[in-house]
């Protein structure tokens, strides 16, 4: 769940990035990375941290050029210790390229032996992101053989990159003196859209994660990426798009629109908040079912992303709605957060009751979700200790069953509060005198109205990714046997301290410091 964009344009773009990365920030707290082009030299900074840390005014001048990329990090794969795997990525042939990825590729492992093996390339981290950097290094080379780089080589080399990397992932790559491409996988899973701007003679093209950075930027938002589709821009301006996927289908991930996403984004032409107050509708039903709503006070959210789906569902029942958390928003989000200590030392550093809404009242607090419950169990208990009476959990999505393996931070079924427990083990393990969840079919169905359906805009989603929720992995490709290697490899690189120093610096210079 990173955050990405890209810009092309006739003035220079390191403010434009840096300003886009800070619209995107809630995908990635962990770091945070800038890389542009001036003629064809590639100059870079990243680090660990949010982007108002990583970069200072030296930094941004160190950044010349017209065309440029950037990520913020939030870590699903690799080390989320190592500043190695921040990214952008970098390698020197062909052309040159620096990558930005978001998603997470579920066939890394056996793509480095091919890298080692066959096309001859090194890998130097843990990331599975340098792995699709240098599968589509190897392609491009492949696609080129020697000659001018034209579009269609571009487009040959991702159909190449479709054909052997599974998993998800929108990218975002500068090719040195050529231009930047951009695309997304056959299954458009992980989110990409651009979009224009031509103002006081500046005129640019900006890709992102989400619609938000393109507004908060001053970009007219243009359209989607489609699943498996290319976009190619040269440094002039001048863009050229294709299908490079065989079968592509849009099954996006459901739980953008229930957590990830900023709830002032459309994503594929679905818009987050409106997706959120349909949530709160059907867990209203849910409510009905379970708790009498004359047993409830007031209903009350947990900051931040619930608040629409509280909010309508207070409206269903005629109840109060009232904020009884404040939320010191000078601490990150917990969910984010590498490892489970630091998620949960952070929960009252993050959180702070008002006694006066809890005090002799049965109080239904709405969560967007619930993973691991260490959250849930601390914030009902800070109700309690706030005076409530009795304490309802709601939670707009239903229980997270399954690891997640397509770039959130579920990978691990054993750190999921509800895999392999009744709802009344949940219930018991938080805490709460009630839980209610929404139902699986209720949330796709709550979702998946909104989606445009005209013939104007193809295509038409047909699914969602929801794996955590159902276990069906939109991709195909997934067993045991697949997740359980995945977090191995997770867990095993994980076990560098934040205290150990990095083996090896490997990175583009910047141009002065």
């Amino acid at each position: 769940m990173c955050g990405i964009v890209g810009v092309v344009s006739n003035a220079p773009v390191n403010q434009l990035v840096y300003d886009a990365l800070l619209l995107l920030q809630h995908r990635g707290q962990d770091a945070a990375g800038i890389a542009t082009q001036q003629d064809r030299k590639f100059f870079m900074h990243k680090a660990k941290g949010m982007v108002k840390d990583v970069f200072r005014t030296r930094n941004m001048r160190s950044l010349p050029g017209n065309c440029g990329l950037g990520q913020v990090r939030y870590p699903t794969a690799g080390n989320a210790y190592s500043e190695e795997e921040a990214q952008p990525f970098y390698v020197n042939a062909p052309f040159g390229l620096v990558l930005v990825h978001n998603g997470n590729l579920t066939n890394a492992h056996a793509l480095k032996t091919e890298l080692f093996v066959t096309d001859h390339r090194h890998i130097n981290t843990e990331s599975d992101s340098e792995v699709l950097l240098n599968v589509l290094a190897h392609e491009l080379d492949k696609a080129t053989r020697g000659n001018t780089l034209v579009a269609n080589d571009v487009f040959a080399a991702v159909a190449r990159v479709h054909e052997r990397v599974r998993g998800s992932y929108a990218v975002i790559a500068l090719i040195a003196g050529h231009g930047l491409l951009a695309f997304r996988d056959p299954f458009g899973i992980r989110p990409m859209c651009y979009g224009k701007s031509n103002s006081s003679g500046v005129n640019s093209v900006m890709f992102a994660s989400e619609s938000v950075a393109l507004e908060g930027t001053g970009h007219s938002f243009e359209r989607n990426l489609n699943p498996g589709e290319a976009v190619f821009v040269d440094l002039a301006g001048n863009l050229q798009a294709q299908q490079c996927a065989k079968n592509p289908v849009l099954n996006p991930c459901i739980f953008e629109y229930v957590y990830l996403a900023r709830p002032d984004s459309v994503m594929d032409g679905i818009s987050v908040y409106q997706a959120r107050l349909n949530l709160g509708e059907t867990l209203a039903k849910r409510v009905i079912s379970t708790v009498p709503p004359s047993d409830i006070d007031v209903v009350i959210p947990i900051p931040e992303s619930s608040r629409p789906s509280a909010a309508q569902l207070a409206h269903l029942l005629g109840l109060p709605y009232r904020e009884g958390f404040v939320k010191n928003r000078y601490v990150g989000r917990t969910f984010i957060m590498p490892g489970q200590a630091v998620r949960k030392k952070s929960v009252r550093q993050k959180l702070n009751a008002i006694a006066s809404e809890f005090k002799g009242r049965n109080v239904l607090l709405v969560d967007d979700s619930i993973v691991r419950g260490t959250t849930s169990k601390e914030i009902v208990q800070m109700a309690r200790d706030a005076g409530a009476h009795k304490v309802y959990m709601a939670s707009a999505a239903p229980p997270v069953r399954y690891p997640n393996v397509y770039g959130i931070d579920m990978p691990t079924a054993d750190e999921l509060v509800a895999h392999n427990r009744s709802i009344e083990e949940i219930r018991d393990f938080i805490g709460c005198d009630a839980l209610i969840y929404q139902d699986v079919d209720a949330m796709k169905s709550a979702i998946f109205k909104l989606a445009p359906n005209s013939d104007a805009v193809k295509p038409a989603i047909s699914g969602f990714d929801a794996s955590c929720f159902d276990g069906i992995y939109v991709t195909g490709d997934i067993n045991s046997d697949d997740i359980a290697r995945l977090n191995g490899s997770r867990l095993a690189s994980n076990k560098t301290s934040e205290g150990d120093e990095d083996s090896s610096r490997l990175a583009l210079p910047n141009l002065s410091e």
